[in-house]
């Protein structure tokens, strides 16, 4: 991929040989490498022996998780905030493992829509627990530096599955609990 990041930087007028732009192209490459990481990862590594038997039905929370993904349509960052919670129905995850996921969905190209579905979706599968729910609020370079240039919006995506699809009340706690 180095010989393509050098031929971009020709394509834009640059000359890649220049003191600043020497090993701009190793330096690219290993970017992209590290911020796509997540296709390399599947979720039963991650979890692999951190699912626990216990009788424990309340909501868990892991909130103000920080979230630095890719825009699959320009390419550029977008980052936030991911807050996920579930209740357990005889199972629950360790809880470092619930960032692993968030990271491993985000270490891809990504809409924000896809990344908080596949983070709900991905649990709801591996536990089946009574309800998952994951909110994702994140700015968007493709929004802030080109396009509509709004430098204060932010996005804000959800995903709301079994008690939290359905039962309105435990919907708004999990929602009351993440806002504070």
């Amino acid at each position: 991929m180095i010989r393509e990041i050098r031929s971009i930087l020709e394509q834009l007028g640059e000359d890649p040989s220049r003191d600043g732009l020497v090993k701009t192209p190793t330096r690219v490459d290993g970017a992209l490498r590290y911020l796509t990481s997540g296709y390399k990862m599947n979720a039963d590594q991650i979890l692999n022996a951190a699912l626990f038997d216990v009788a424990y039905d309340e909501m868990v929370i892991v909130k103000d998780i920080e979230v630095f993904s890719l825009c699959e349509h320009h390419l550029l960052p977008f980052f936030g905030k991911c807050h996920v919670a579930y209740i357990p129905d005889g199972k629950v995850i360790g809880l470092s493992k619930i960032p692993r996921l968030v990271d491993m969905f985000a270490k891809r190209l990504q809409v924000q829509e896809r990344l908080t579905m596949q983070i709900a979706e991905t649990i709801n599968d591996k536990i089946h627990p009574k309800g998952v729910a994951v909110v994702v609020e994140a700015q968007h370079l493709c929004m802030i530096m080109r396009g509509v240039e709004k430098q204060n919006s932010v996005a804000v995506t959800s995903s709301m599955l079994g008690a939290f699809k359905d039962e309105q009340n435990t919907r708004n706690e999990f929602l009351n609990l993440v806002r504070r």
